[in-house]
């Protein structure tokens, strides 16, 4: 198999050199594509698994309380709220099958006191849920409102 994607890049297509080399030149008066509108921001997802150590869930009711009283002051703006299944592997070992919420947030890439409200909604959360973690993921967007 690697025999011919080998053979493919290199003997078929001419090697990458070459490839890029063949590239056609814009012709004068084509228009080229232009970025997205908007400024770049940042994004964070922030997934709030929902299992207890004492094998019951943080009920709809109670990521709901959480919400109002913690989220929603710490980004008045709004976010954005996804409910799904998952799984991980705690820090016992043991694979973890719970109900997640995943919360989506956007704000500029100067905005410090975003950086502090999140470490302080899964500070939180960990100590009023009891749990291990709360996975963050960060990224960078293009945003137009």
């Amino acid at each position: 198999m690697v025999a011919v994607a080998t053979a493919a890049l290199l003997g078929l297509g001419g090697g990458v050199a070459a490839s890029a080399a063949s590239v056609p030149s814009v012709p004068s008066g084509t228009q080229v594509a232009t970025p997205s509108p908007g400024e770049v921001w940042k994004r964070t997802e922030l997934f709030f698994g929902t299992g207890k150590p004492d094998g019951t869930e943080v009920t709809d009711a109670e990521f709901a309380a959480f919400s109002d009283a913690e989220i929603t002051p710490a980004f008045p703006d709004g976010f954005t709220r996804l409910d799904g299944s998952g799984q991980w592997r705690g820090g016992s070992g043991a694979v973890v099958r719970e109900h997640t919420h995943v919360i989506v947030l956007l704000y500029p890439f100067a905005d410090q006191a975003a950086e502090r409200e999140i470490e302080d909604l899964r500070t939180d959360y960990r100590k009023q849920f009891q749990q291990e973690s709360v996975l963050r993921s960060d990224s960078v967007e293009r945003v137009s409102f």
